[in-house]
């Protein structure tokens, strides 16, 4: 089976490869095929990506390319992974918010829409070469923002196109823990859009656990969320929000530690990662644990304004080994070898949020077989989340219309909708600063 991966030289496509390596199975992926753009890029990941095949005699087999048509050709499934701009986008996206006091991350808000800007033109294009080139595979979805661009190739790949994220199971996965429950044996009761989504109950044999964790201030305050978001806030939800509603719900707090911070976290990134392949320039690093320590120090380091806002301390070592690759596997498993399972996933809503329409991707428990993704129905979500979701679903649809139709103005609409954009003069600023700095958005006009 022959697993495409674009974004190959991207710095965690090692998570995807090492969880490859512990797959034997019949069936598992035997060709692993990296494609990026940078050749540099793809030297450096596949020398780690050799090391860590070093002793295992079934390692699935890696080739790399800069050919798009070529990768893609023959794919069962296509891992996307892409980051359209480089962490020097990202920097750019964050820097230009701040400027006008408003968020830049990556995935919320101003940021997020501007990236999503860049990038859909681009996912289409991909989506269009897969239907052509690959019409069986399927497509796993990571790039960000994740729920957008997964819609964006939707309208091209239908439900063949999955979109994947860690949040929601590392979420679940603390909660279980601190109720003393097994992960895999509780049902997460989670709805919502990526990034912005609650875990409304937490069923372990067929009772909810959740409203014993809520009425606990001690084992509230024990994980990641609680710590984030404080257990009085917890308690006026009934619910356990994804970490990125810290942004929304204390949003003021997070611009100003945003402002405040020596470097945003694109800046930091981006110098970290290019120290990483210069490092890997060097023939006799080793390359393998230079990226390990370069993974460690990133995920630490992950969110780290906004715990600082909330008193949160550092980050559990339980919460520092990442998952999405874990997700990936698990889903290309349950489609490949028709092993049922139940995965938290981005895919098309059809009727399971009556408040939106059936095309709208949504991020939901799904059962997961050899027909793809399907969306399990779920309660309504309460009056202040259908408000979010409805209002950001707005604004990634303003964004899906302007990259197809180049429309400036629609741009601004995009922006302006945001809850987290206050004004409709600060939004047209932002069209003005990130057309500057983006030469990927040139298409508006």
């Amino acid at each position: 089976m022959k697993l495409t991966i674009l974004g190959g030289g991207g710095f965690r496509v090692p998570l995807v490869y090492g969880a490859l390596l512990q797959d034997h199975a019949e069936g598992r992926v035997t060709h692993v095929v990296l494609h990026d753009p940078d050749p540099g890029r793809l030297s450096a990941v596949t020398r780690v990506l050799a090391e860590q095949a070093a002793g295992v005699p079934d390692a699935p087999r890696v080739s790399a390319t800069t050919g798009l048509d070529e990768a893609l050709r023959g794919a069962d499934f296509v891992f996307s992974a892409i980051r359209v701009g480089g962490l020097e986008g990202r920097a750019n996206d964050e820097r230009v918010a701040l400027a006008e006091g408003v968020l830049g991350q990556e995935t919320v808000g101003a940021g997020g829409i501007a990236y999503g800007l860049r990038t859909v033109p681009v996912a289409v294009d991909i989506a269009q070469r897969v239907a052509r080139l690959a019409p069986d595979a399927w497509v796993i979805n990571f790039t960000n923002p994740a729920g957008l661009v997964t819609e964006a190739m939707s309208r091209h790949l239908g439900d063949r196109v999955i979109g994947i994220c860690d949040s929601p199971v590392g979420l679940g996965r603390r909660i279980a823990r601190v109720l003393g429950a097994n992960p895999k044996e509780a049902w997460i009761d989670y709805v919502g859009l990526n990034h912005l989504g609650w875990v409304r109950g937490l069923r372990v044999a067929g009772r909810d656990e959740l409203p014993r964790l809520l009425a606990d201030p001690h084992l509230l305050g024990s994980f990641e969320e609680g710590k984030l978001f404080g257990a009085d806030w917890l308690r006026s939800l009934g619910a356990i929000p994804n970490e990125y509603l810290h942004y929304y719900y204390f949003n003021r707090e997070a611009v100003r530690a945003y402002q405040q911070a020596e470097k945003t976290r694109g800046a930091f990134l981006r110098d970290q990662q290019a120290r990483f392949y210069a490092e890997m320039g060097n023939p006799d690093a080793p390359a393998l644990k230079v990226w390990d320590d370069t993974r460690a120090e990133r995920e630490a380091t992950y969110m780290a304004e906004n715990r600082e806002t909330a008193g949160a301390g550092e980050r559990d070592e339980d919460d520092l080994s990442g998952g999405y690759e874990k997700v990936a596997l698990a889903l290309m498993r349950a489609i490949a070898r028709d092993e049922r399972t139940t995965l938290i996933l981005n895919v098309r809503n059809r009727r399971t949020l009556a408040v939106l329409d059936a095309e709208a991707v949504i991020e939901v428990p799904c059962l997961v077989d050899a027909n793809g993704a399907h969306p399990v129905a779920v309660d309504p979500l309460p009056d202040h989340a259908t408000g979010l979701v409805c209002a950001v679903k707005a604004v990634e649809r303003e964004v899906l219309d302007a990259a197809g139709s180049g429309s400036r103005a629609t741009a601004v609409k995009a922006f302006a909708l945001h809850p987290l954009v206050d004004s409709v003069a600060v939004a047209r600023r932002l069209v003005e600063g990130y057309t500057e700095v983006h030469p990927g958005l040139a298409y508006l006009r």
